[in-house]
């Protein structure tokens, strides 16, 4: 298996059925509240199915957000395996200068396995409050907050257990988790660039903030499903594998709504137990579905807030597919790759020139609707401006900060220069001759920013479709390069 390109196979070969593929994206395409952005599917090894809907592209890194956490699970078998990390070991005794500050008896009692597997004892998020309580050292902020029930006994998805893994394999290592992995899971795996969000600066969050390709999540479950073998060679232990992808706590809020909840099937080492096997999950549909019982790999980049419905699509449609090899499908198996190849989202619903003087456009000036702009408190306003030929400029203003953002009324207008402040692509025009929407798509994250003004009331509205979990000033809605740091 090249390290560079993932074995191809048609999906006959391989027992897909193309039609399942296709009644999947159907779905998906179909669905007001489901905003696919990519699909890859594996099945015995080789890649059979893959496409990205236009913006989007293979090359582009995406938010993961806590999709991530798998890949700070995989570090962590790394640095058991080279015995640098004890699951049962107590946290506390990795954080050796707070051991006077920390008093609780559950706090002290918590294992390195309880916050892998979200089972630090807390029956709810503790984010915020830990963050709050320390914001130099979360972790110290994170174990000053008694657990309500004893470590191990009850299942709570807690931000800080996984930050504070994270931390303590960047302490063992000596390394943020991107330097870990690199020569141990990136490099082998042939993953190329991948970055991290860091708090504080130098340490990688590891619950969230990993910016990776659709690629990279598939070479991951790939490597899991072939239990920690790549190309022959043993990366991570078996046993690793096996302890990190079976249930450790039950989440199941009740046995009827559990059957149908893929949030209620168990919790392994910073992996979901789902209706069909396991699974990497990041926020508005960012997943890595493994399915041993099919010998697949499912990946999907989305920007969804209805992911039990993306995952029920995905169970309807793909998994009736998989079967034994299937002969003379040739043509169904070509057009699939067809379609797979013109995937696009529709580029704005509106007309490409004012309907009303251009002039009256050109140079206008709106501030936030209201005096301040919700979703976006940054952002303090906006200008229009024509550029030659039917070309726009839409600039978004960030106190000293300025993002001009080109549109030309006809489809997207993609900005991923080198030297691009942050890789976009824009669709805008008018739906009335007072009303010019622009929708503004951040290619390295899942979301889009729907900017509306007002020329009459001279105002704008800007509104994210959803809503980013790392706030920042636009700029910051891009992955990390290197030269960030």
């Amino acid at each position: 298996m090249s390290a560079h390109s993932l074995p191809a196979g048609s999906p006959a070969a391989q027992g897909v059925d193309a039609r399942g593929v296709h009644a999947f994206l159907d779905a998906v395409e179909a669905a007001p509240d489901i905003e696919p952005h990519s699909l890859m599917i594996l099945r015995h090894g080789s890649l059979v199915a893959s496409g990205w809907w236009a913006p989007y592209t293979p090359d582009t890194p995406q938010l993961l957000y806590s999709l991530s956490k798998s890949f700070t699970s995989a570090a962590a078998g790394f640095a058991v395996a080279e015995g640098l990390l004890r699951l049962d070991d107590p946290v506390v005794s990795y954080f050796p200068e707070f051991d006077s500050d920390i008093t609780d008896p559950r706090s002290r009692a918590m294992l390195v396995r309880h916050v892998a597997s979200m089972a630090s004892g807390h029956l709810c998020e503790t984010y915020e409050k830990a963050f709050t309580l320390d914001r130099n050292e979360p972790v110290r902020g994170f174990l000053l907050l008694p657990p309500d029930r004893e470590p191990g006994t009850v299942f709570a998805y807690n931000q800080p257990a996984s930050y504070t893994l994270a931390t303590i394999i960047q302490r063992v290592t000596g390394q943020s988790l991107t330097q870990y992995l690199r020569p141990r899971l990136f490099d082998p795996l042939g993953i190329g660039e991948a970055a991290w969000l860091q708090y504080p600066a130098g340490r990688d969050l590891g619950f969230s903030g990993l910016h990776a390709t659709t690629d990279a999540i598939a070479r991951l479950g790939l490597l899991y499903l072939q239990n920690g073998v790549w190309e022959g060679k043993r990366l991570l232990p078996a046993s690793w594998i096996a302890e990190a992808t079976r249930s450790h706590i039950s989440n199941a809020e009740g046995a009827a709504e559990g059957a149908k909840s893929d949030w209620q099937q168990g919790y392994g080492f910073q992996f979901w137990m789902s209706r069909h096997g396991y699974r990497g999950d990041g926020a508005y549909g960012q997943f890595c579905l493994v399915l041993p019982e099919y010998d697949a790999v499912i990946v999907t980049t989305a920007a969804t807030e209805q992911m039990q419905a993306l995952l029920d699509v995905v169970w309807e449609h793909l998994l009736p597919a998989f079967g034994a090899p299937l002969d003379a499908r040739r043509d169904e198996d070509v057009a699939l790759q067809q379609r797979l190849s013109g995937l696009e989202l529709p580029p704005l619903a509106a007309k490409p020139v004012p309907l009303a003087d251009p002039d009256l456009w050109s140079g206008a000036e709106f501030a936030p609707e209201g005096g301040a702009c919700t979703d976006q408190p940054t952002l303090t306003a906006v200008a229009v401006a024509a550029e030659d030929g039917a070309a726009w400029t839409v600039c978004l203003t960030e106190g000293e900060s300025r993002l001009d953002l080109r549109f030309n009324g006809t489809g997207w207008t993609i900005d991923t220069r080198p030297d691009a402040p942050v890789p976009t692509a824009v669709s805008g025009g008018w739906t009335a001759p007072d009303t010019l929407i622009v929708d503004v798509a951040f290619l390295e994250t899942p979301h889009h920013l729907d900017v509306t003004c007002s020329l009459a009331r001279r105002t704008f509205r800007a509104r994210w479709r959803t809503t980013p979990l790392h706030r920042g000033p636009l700029r910051s809605f891009r992955a990390p390069r290197l030269s960030d740091g």
